[in-house]
């Protein structure tokens, strides 16, 4: 697809939707941005930011646009993505960001401009959200996940690829089913943790002040997540509640056995715990060196 002239529309203008717009206007392969948001505010705001040229509707992103972005929650996304196929042109492409994938995919499984539609996952972001919080390099060095890429056209898929490596990031291939159980280890339970964490600080220290007086870094980094959108988070653990349910009983078992261990007082129960748990670090740096190798490549 040529850059020159391609008018993107994105729908969504958030931290996920804004930073892919920023993204493609600088790197000049949009020569239009047309933004559509449920919230009049939200639009109005990336209007003047500048993160968009034009407040549009869908039937005018459908009538002008070459590309067409989805970045909403994944319930909204599910009853949008329908009606933007019923509608799409033979030379369009319509690419979802959302955070689960098995769900949306059965949604649009039998439909016959499914083709044009390419699943996607970039796993990238921060607490913050709104169009505000939007910047050009979020995704630089992160990975997209595309899903069941042998259900979209070539073209489609194409495109998709082209706009990952102008995002900076990696692809990475899987179907929606094993995306979905994996992600939900290593992101959604990551939330999970994050906001019981940040409710039962607040439920059970009622003077604020000492929380801000005592809380240290490990706190305030463990609790950062829980300052991410309900809006996008609580339809994520709905969709993929059976795989977070499986993560979630895992993790209450090892809850659990620490209570067990702290209660009977073993400390070399907890020491040796910890020690194996230790080896994360190792898990960790060795993937933080392989992506490094990776970019390497790549440039």
């Amino acid at each position: 697809m040529e850059a020159e002239g391609t008018t993107v529309g994105i729908i969504g203008l958030g931290l996920i939707g804004g930073s892919v717009a920023l993204r493609l206007k600088q790197q000049g392969y949009a020569d239009c941005i047309l933004g559509s948001d449920l919230s009049g505010e939200a639009a109005n705001e990336a209007l003047s930011l500048g993160i968009i040229n034009e407040i549009s509707s869908t039937d005018n992103l459908l009538n002008r646009a070459s590309v067409i972005v989805i970045a909403i929650p994944v319930d909204a996304t599910k009853k949008i993505l329908p009606q933007l196929l019923d509608n799409c042109k033979s030379n369009q492409v319509i690419i979802d960001m959302g955070s689960t994938k098995s769900a949306i995919a059965r949604v649009v499984e039998n439909h016959p401009n499914r083709s044009s539609y390419v699943a996607c996952h970039p796993i990238a972001g921060t607490e913050n959200n709104g169009p505000s919080a939007a910047f050009s390099t979020l995704y630089e060095g992160k990975v997209n996940i595309i899903c069941d890429k042998e259900l979209s056209n070539g073209k489609a898929l194409e495109t998709a690829l082209e706009i990952t490596e102008i995002m900076g990031m990696r692809v990475k291939y899987m179907n929606s089913v094993e995306h979905d159980r994996h992600i939900a280890y290593v992101s959604h339970l990551s939330h999970i943790s994050s906001f019981t964490l940040g409710q039962t600080v607040l439920e059970v220290e009622e003077n604020e002040k000492n929380i801000f007086d005592m809380a240290g870094s490990g706190f305030a980094s463990t609790v950062r997540l829980a300052k991410s959108s309900p809006e996008m988070w609580a339809p994520i653990f709905v969709e993929n509640s059976k795989n977070i349910l499986e993560v979630l009983n895992a993790y209450i078992a090892n809850l659990e056995q620490y209570k067990k261990m702290i209660e009977k007082a073993d400390s070399s129960a907890l020491f040796a715990a910890m020690k194996k748990t230790n080896r994360i670090r190792a898990v960790l740096e060795n993937g933080a060196k392989q992506k490094s190798e990776t970019k390497e490549l790549i440039n």
